[in-house]
């Protein structure tokens, strides 16, 4: 169920659920995807976990291959359809609805969101609601994991505010940002031989000192930051960082 927190958009319906997996390809591969794998099979333990924005399965089936049972919440009808079409998808249930209020049956020892998916409601309420949300689904001591960019402001030169993060022959990203309401815009173009596709993503970056916050108000405390899944250090030149607080 949800009761509309979700102030964002639902960019992944159509076309770009049928092209998700292939615009993403390069987090399939091994070296991205196995390390996050462990280190979300190692925080689980011996509980069950829940995915918020599972998308098409990409972290959610392979964890769920390694024998740790998961649920998936997910916004888009057409994204848990292609995961529906994967081998294995039949042991992970899937609830279509939005991370901030959709409840689902069960009680987990590991709540994680993946791939910048927090900056998706376009309000800070609407990302303090993710955050109750998660600790409302953990057992006492259970972990919630973010996997997001620090936002690329610092590279902005004064009176700028577009900043080009992929330029490649077949896609061209382009974030457009305005510090003063922490709001962005990711511009996407993608280009198949003579077809062109694009597409913006309107979001809200966020700050890690920020989602600490948002964490103490649900009732959980910050165990553990790093850079990548690789657990390397987080440091001030860190462009992303893996969090995970601990449910009180």
């Amino acid at each position: 169920m949800t009761n509309g927190y979700f102030d964002g958009d639902n960019y992944f319906d159509g076309d770009n659920a049928v092209h998700y997996d292939r615009r993403s390809a390069d987090r399939f591969r091994p070296e991205v995807l196995d390390p996050a794998v462990d280190l979300l099979e190692e925080l689980a333990g011996d509980g069950a976990a829940l995915e918020f924005a599972i998308g098409t399965g990409r972290v959610g089936l392979p964890l769920s291959q390694r024998g740790v049972p998961v649920t998936g919440i997910e916004l888009s009808a057409d994204m848990v359809a292609q995961l529906e079409a994967k081998p294995g998808s039949g042991a992970v249930p899937v609830t279509v609805g939005d991370m901030t209020s959709t409840i689902v049956d069960g009680e987990f020892s590991l709540v994680y969101l993946v791939y910048n998916t927090i900056v998706n409601p376009r309000s800070q309420e609407g990302q303090i609601a993710t955050f109750a949300n998660a600790a409302a689904h953990l057992s006492p001591g259970g972990r919630f994991v973010i996997e997001t960019n620090i936002s690329p402001v610092r590279q902005l030169p004064k009176g700028e505010r577009f900043v080009p993060f992929n330029v490649t022959p077949g896609h061209i990203g382009i974030d457009e940002l305005d510090i003063a309401t922490q709001m962005g815009i990711s511009h996407h173009t993608w280009i198949d031989g003579d077809r062109v596709h694009t597409i913006d993503f309107h979001y809200r970056f966020t700050w890690p000192s920020e989602l600490d916050l948002m964490a103490r108000l649900a009732g959980m405390s910050l165990e553990n930051r790093w850079e990548n899944w690789h657990r390397a250090p987080f440091t001030s030149d860190s462009e992303t960082h893996i969090s995970v607080w601990r449910k009180d």
